[in-house]
């Protein structure tokens, strides 16, 4: 019976050392034009775990990302980050993201911005390099909706930009 468990034990521990769960970064921006507002609204999705071990790496290592009790630097950390990690060019001119604000949901915090004053869109470029100076392997997914079109991108740090052109 010992030689038994012996062998159970020496089979299981190295089955155990591949079940460490892989974990992904990714992040989801979803940008919108509603030209009747002549608005641009960008919607991005970040895992929270993600997002504060940035903010704590680049700009403060007490804070904690919560929807509770949280320091009032999160939104200036956060505006400043994405501000400049995410650039839109609309008809090959750098446009300004204003910061909206922030919500959690879950492990998710959504965070709003708005481009403003977009009379039309022929051109649309976005970079987007949030998370990769933390996570080499960070993807983000970006979903348009410009013109009644709908396109998506999937960039990662070597392929950082997406372009769309509208006649």
């Amino acid at each position: 019976m010992k030689s038994f468990k012996y062998l159970f034990i020496l089979a299981i521990i190295p089955l155990m050392a591949f079940t460490v769960a892989h974990k992904y970064y990714v992040s989801i921006t979803q940008v919108e034009y509603v030209k009747e507002k002549q608005s641009v609204q960008v919607i991005t999705r970040i895992f929270v775990d993600d997002l504060e071990r940035l903010i704590r790496m680049r700009y403060d290592e007490t804070v904690t990302l919560a929807a509770n009790n949280e320091s009032e630097k999160v939104n200036q950390y956060i505006d400043k980050y994405i501000g400049e990690k995410m650039v839109i060019t609309i008809n090959g001119k750098p446009s300004k993201m204003v910061f909206l604000g922030k919500e959690y949901e879950n492990d998710i915090v959504y965070c709003y911005f708005e481009i403003e004053k977009v009379a039309s869109i022929q051109s649309f470029e976005i970079r987007n390099q949030v998370l990769f100076d933390v996570f080499p392997e960070q993807k983000n997914i970006v979903r348009t909706d410009i013109n009644g079109e709908n396109k998506s991108f999937v960039l990662v740090k070597q392929n950082d930009k997406g372009l769309l052109n509208f006649k």
